[in-house]
């Protein structure tokens, strides 16, 4: 894609290819070259492990991190780290988890298989390895459905759907956002304030743009919680919402919507033929927007003023992702994408006919996708359930990818040495929660289908009944308020094409 080689482009003419995902993932659908997909793979799959330099290996790190959890679990009088780690969970037990993830997945597995099928078929007998899945992918959906993310993402500049997701918080939940100053790390980063009735509610970072040293991925930090002071004050909560998609880039030609470069907030006029395109988001990536926006207002929107069960605060772990998945689904929303849209050289608005084309394209592959969660799910779960698995975390790994694969990946892959969720993060005995807050994210959303997504006594019941309720009240409990009726498998599988 041109926007990549603009942003890898060197001085000398070549390019640099890194393993940042907006890098990695277009040369995996894009690249012609084999050889080149395989290298970048080999590299992407085997980051921290002893397939590379011995000073970068994390094993024994990894041994040690799960080590320990098992004995703080035994100190706590706990048989393994998964009961610690469920205790605070709607999920009662590792069983009762690992239950659902196996009906999940085999559920899931016809459709992967026929996902699988196809892909073989359309590749007529080339090889089909790793990483040859997502460019034969991609050239399957163009194939099928006439469209790629290049495509779509002409129309997705990063300052239309920012203000388009403002709209839609503004008419939902009945609050204004405002940019503000502030003291920020770098010139890309934005400032804002949410107010309601002109009195300010919250506020929040914006740091869309990868950068070289900035941690990759996405995701939502509590910069400050609400809380009322012992003192009387009431401490209004911060957020800080992080992305790593695509910077602007310097380009030749007129740009209808110009952005200062690396996308600071005053337009930058051009100087001569030369001037400074917005950032191009793919579909994807303003989904991923949507989902970390969901994780800010749960955060921001709390009305509990209590610190310990505040925003996501106290909020069951497989619970704290309803908000942000459900956010993901304005995404396939024809009348919100009519305000998130506008081609970059011409402002015109996604057409119908290529949405209606993304549509058919929603569920592509969704059996594949789902036994992928799957085996990250249960990986995470039988690692901390059953004591003494650290001893070989890769043999474990790949007991899990023989009961839950239909695409076993090569030997070589060393996913679990750069899973961060897990190791790193606050995911441990609990990546599952992906999946279980899909269940209730679906039924939630299946109530706006119903009502009518814009409607405002369905947004403030919402807000109502989940955003402000934070960790005060049991998820269940704040799902049963707002539907009226304990979750339904049902809503899921429609919405993945599994029904």
């Amino acid at each position: 894609p041109q926007d990549v080689l603009d942003a890898t482009r060197l001085d000398d003419g070549g390019h640099k290819l890194t393993l940042h995902f907006p890098v990695y993932l277009p040369v995996m659908q894009y690249a012609e070259n084999r050889a080149l997909r395989e290298r970048l793979y080999r590299a992407y799959v085997t980051r921290a492990s002893e397939q590379g330099k011995p000073e970068w290996d994390n094993t024994a790190a990894m041994r040690e991190i799960v080590a320990l959890r098992q004995e703080e679990a035994q100190l706590l009088g706990y048989a393994s780290f998964a009961e610690v780690s469920l205790t605070p969970k709607m999920a009662s037990s590792p069983t009762e988890v690992m239950t659902f993830l196996r009906d999940l997945a085999q559920r899931a597995k016809p459709f992967a298989e026929k996902d699988l099928a196809e892909l073989r078929e359309f590749a007529h007998g080339a090889p089909l390895e790793s990483w040859d899945v997502s460019y034969w992918s991609e050239k399957l959906k163009e194939a099928r459905y006439a469209f790629s993310d290049q495509t779509v993402k002409q129309y997705f500049t990063a300052p239309k759907v920012v203000g388009g997701l403002f709209s839609i918080i503004e008419r939902l939940f009945d609050v204004s956002v405002h940019e503000a100053q502030a003291s920020v790390w770098h010139d890309t980063v934005k400032f804002y304030e949410l107010r309601r009735g002109g009195q300010l509610i919250a506020q929040f970072y914006l740091d869309l743009y990868a950068r070289p040293g900035k941690r990759p991925g996405a995701w939502m930090d509590e910069v400050r919680s609400r809380w009322l002071k012992p003192t009387g004050e009431q401490q209004t909560p911060v957020a800080l919402l992080t992305c790593n998609f695509a910077s602007p880039v310097l380009v030749a030609g007129p740009s209808q919507d110009q952005e200062r470069p690396l996308g600071g907030s005053a337009p930058m006029a051009p100087r001569g033929p030369n001037v400074y395109k917005p950032a191009l988001l793919t579909h994807d990536d303003v989904i991923t927007l949507f989902h970390e926006f969901g994780h800010g207002l749960h955060h921001m929107l709390t009305q509990v003023n209590d610190l310990g069960v505040s925003g996501i605060s106290g909020v069951e772990w497989d619970a704290v992702e309803l908000p942000s998945q459900f956010m993901e689904n304005f995404c396939w929303e024809w009348d919100v994408l009519c305000q998130l849209t506008g081609h970059v050289d011409t402002g015109e608005p996604l057409p119908r006919a290529l949405f209606d084309k993304m549509l058919a394209a929603k569920n592509f592959q969704s059996g594949l996708m789902t036994l992928r969660q799957i085996e990250f799910s249960l990986f995470d779960m039988r690692l901390h359930a059953e004591p003494g698995a650290e001893a070989d975390v890769q043999q474990l790994l790949d007991t899990v990818r023989a009961e839950v694969a239909v695409l076993v990946p090569p030997a070589f892959n060393r996913f679990q040495h750069s899973f961060s969720h897990v190791f790193a993060g606050g995911y441990a005995a609990g990546y599952y929660s992906y999946k279980w807050a899909e269940l209730l994210s679906a039924d939630a959303w299946s109530a706006f289908e119903e009502e009518g997504v814009f409607n405002a006594d369905t947004g403030q019941r919402f807000l109502r009944e989940v955003l402000e309720q934070g960790g005060a009240r049991d998820a269940l409990d704040n799902f049963k308020a707002f539907r009226g009726r304990e979750p339904s498998i049902d809503a899921l599988l429609r919405h993945q094409g599994m029904s």
